[in-house]
């Protein structure tokens, strides 16, 4: 979901390290502490973190650090809501599997047998396409494809426009043979499971996950929280200076894909019951799903990478992806992990069963909440024997480095960019209305002295046209939560006049789901 640079986020490959001495049993909670206190010296720009250590059936270790907000400044804790993004995924993929246990569809079925209406970009992938394609980022669709329809947000688009988009989209890849994240299939996935249950995928994962297991403050959607207090506020530094930015929680429709919010406390009983083979309870006379679907979620579908020769400093030989959760191994265990993002909010889930240990780490910060990683992986380092480093100070590194690039690009942008009026350039080519088939319409027009463009089912996405070079436009959209500026270039008819748009992101470290790329914009009206 929508992540600071979501490449690094969503495809993290490495679990990160700090200088601590290693225990087979993991930290201790005054090393947790330590690891926090100077996360925070190094990386200043962060609001909240919350953290639960989980071992041998126990929770050892659930304490937030820092504030809900820097205005409010109220204390995190272990009962704080934080959205989880993509840690949402793993959630869905526990609902199918909850239908497969009680016989009512099988992972290999179609997705047309229960979406008759569902489409993808050639008559054979849509044939063949089955749940667990929905599941494994394998579509040969790109990365993100189609992920405007849901950010930056709009209550506009529904669940028609999702099924109606993939056959729009461009394939960049033959079908099952590349990972390529995607946000969407996981909302048909949730569609499935309403068409085959009855019920809303919000309600189905309420009812017959998080009730169960006593998650009583979490929700399935922002709009469904039954409790609204005591809620991270979302908080961004990439402007310069940490401030509070906007929640993603105008909508329900990428609740399969992202939209849960929960608590270190409620995630520890999730992770208890995922260690536990999906048992719960007293005892563990109670059970989600069934010890076979939970291997079948467990099994790595998709094949990130490979390397016979194991990586020195995690012992990394594998990296794929299984329904719902990143699998690799770690020092000759196996890790089960997910890491989760939108604008503001970062969470990472980590579960290494054959040590019956998980991490869990939930932050309200962007870029500086990426801190998350180095201290689930330092803890995760301690439990599985790990080489330690200082991955706190080359975090800091790499975010200092890519902001820093990312920073002159931009200026050198926005130092070229003028009024296209004061430029000289007759805006009256380039005024109308444009259309892409799966996006929908995009309107070029006038405002006082300005030019403008506004995505007309998109809102948010409106903003300042400025003349750049010959017949490319820079775009500064209002909304500015992330940076998803973008580059609009019109091609011309013989006239002069535009015919088309191509667009692209300005920013080196614009988030991928801001897919301005594959729009194809053909002019409809003048």
């Amino acid at each position: 979901m929508k992540k600071y640079s979501v490449v690094i986020l969503l495809l993290i490959v490495n679990l990160f390290t700090f200088n601590f001495p290693v225990f087979s049993q993991g930290f201790s909670s005054h090393q947790i502490d330590s690891l926090v206190d100077e996360s925070f010296k190094a990386m200043p720009d962060q609001a909240g973190i919350a953290i639960a250590v989980i071992k041998d059936g126990k929770i050892v270790h659930s304490k937030g650090y820092g504030v809900n907000s820097i205005e409010t400044k109220e204390k995190v804790d272990e009962n704080t809501l934080f959205a989880i993004a993509s840690n949402s995924k793993a959630f869905t993929a526990a609902t199918l599997a909850i239908l497969v246990d009680e016989g009512k569809l099988a992972w290999n079925d179609k997705v047309i047998d229960y979406i008759p209406e569902f489409k993808m970009y050639n008559p054979y992938v849509t044939a063949d396409f089955t749940i667990i394609d929905l599941l494994t980022h394998r579509s040969g669709l790109g990365l993100g494809a189609g992920d405007l329809l849901i950010f930056p947000g709009s209550p506009d688009y529904t669940i028609n426009d999702i099924l109606n988009s993939f056959q729009h989209q461009k394939q960049v890849s033959s079908f099952r043979t590349k990972f390529d994240y995607d946000n969407l299939l996981y909302i048909v996935a949730g569609e499935v499971v309403k068409r085959v249950s009855g019920m809303e995928w919000t309600e189905f994962v309420e009812s017959r996950i998080m009730k169960p297991l006593g998650m009583n403050r979490s929700a399935a959607a922002y709009a469904r929280i039954p409790m609204r207090t005591n809620i991270a506020t979302p908080h961004s530094s990439e402007t310069g200076t940490l401030k509070t930015i906007s929640a993603d929680d105008n909508y329900e429709l990428i609740a399969p894909a992202g939209g849960i919010y929960s608590s270190i406390k409620d995630l520890s009983s999730w992770v208890l019951m995922q260690l536990n083979k999906g048992k719960y309870g007293h005892e563990l006379k109670n059970q989600i799903f069934s010890e076979q679907r939970q291997a079948e979620m467990w099994y790595p579908y998709t094949n990130l990478n490979f390397r016979v020769y194991a990586d020195k400093n995690s012992g990394n030989h594998f990296q794929g992806y299984g329904l719902g959760w990143f699998i690799s191994d770690m020092k000759g265990y196996i890790v089960i992990h997910h890491t989760g993002g939108l604008a503001g909010m970062l969470s990472q889930v980590t579960l290494i069963p054959e040590l019956n240990a998980g991490v869990i780490v939930l932050t309200n910060s962007i870029p500086g909440g990426m801190s998350y990683s180095t201290i689930s992986g330092s803890i995760i380092d301690a439990l599985t024997g790990n080489k330690t480093r200082d991955r706190i100070g080359e975090m800091k590194t790499r975010l200092e480095k890519s902001q820093s690039n990312a920073d002159s690009v931009l200026t050198a942008v926005w130092n070229t960019s003028k009024n296209p009026f004061e430029a000289g350039i007759d805006v009256n080519n380039y005024i109308g209305i444009y259309e892409d088939p799966w996006f929908g319409k995009v309107e070029v027009f006038k405002k006082g002295e300005d030019l403008y463009m506004k995505a007309l089912r998109s809102p948010l996405l409106t903003g300042k046209m400025l003349f750049y070079k010959a017949t490319t436009f820079a775009v500064k959209w209002d909304y500015s939560d992330m940076n998803c500026d973008a580059f609009a270039t019109f091609h011309l008819n013989p006239e002069g006049k535009a015919i088309e748009i191509k667009m692209a992101g300005i920013s080196p470290n614009i988030d991928f789901s801001f897919d301005f790329q594959d729009l194809h914009l053909k002019r409809i009206k003048e």
